[in-house]
């Protein structure tokens, strides 16, 4: 085999053994010299996020209950489309690093 092949199969041996995560005590604080004006439709969805879940959910009916997750993935797709940001999923970026591995 060639010496790419044993450096391939070594880096995704390498990436599937050992853990990935990084765990922290707390959270960090972000602090955001010039900050983006947060659109007044943008607020009224997160206060609203917020207001369910400080909800007490333990008195709704069933059919109530789903109305809320139902509200909940709307204005969740909302502000994902709001954000106008570009999204790779785990297999994209993975295909990514192998495929500039096998070209470099």
């Amino acid at each position: 085999m060639k010496k790419s092949t044993y450096l391939l199969m070594t880096m995704v041996l390498l990436l599937s053994v050992f853990p990935t995560g990084i765990f922290a005590s707390e959270k960090a604080s972000v602090i955001i010299e010039n900050p983006k004006e947060i659109p007044i439709e943008v607020k009224a969805m997160f206060n609203r996020l917020d207001e369910i879940k400080t909800m007490d959910k333990s008195k709704l009916n069933t059919i109530q209950k789903k109305e809320l997750r139902k509200e909940i993935k709307t204005i969740k797709a909302e502000l994902r489309n709001t954000n106008n940001g570009i999204y790779l999923s785990v297999g994209a970026i993975i295909i990514i690093v192998l495929l500039l591995i096998l070209i470099l």
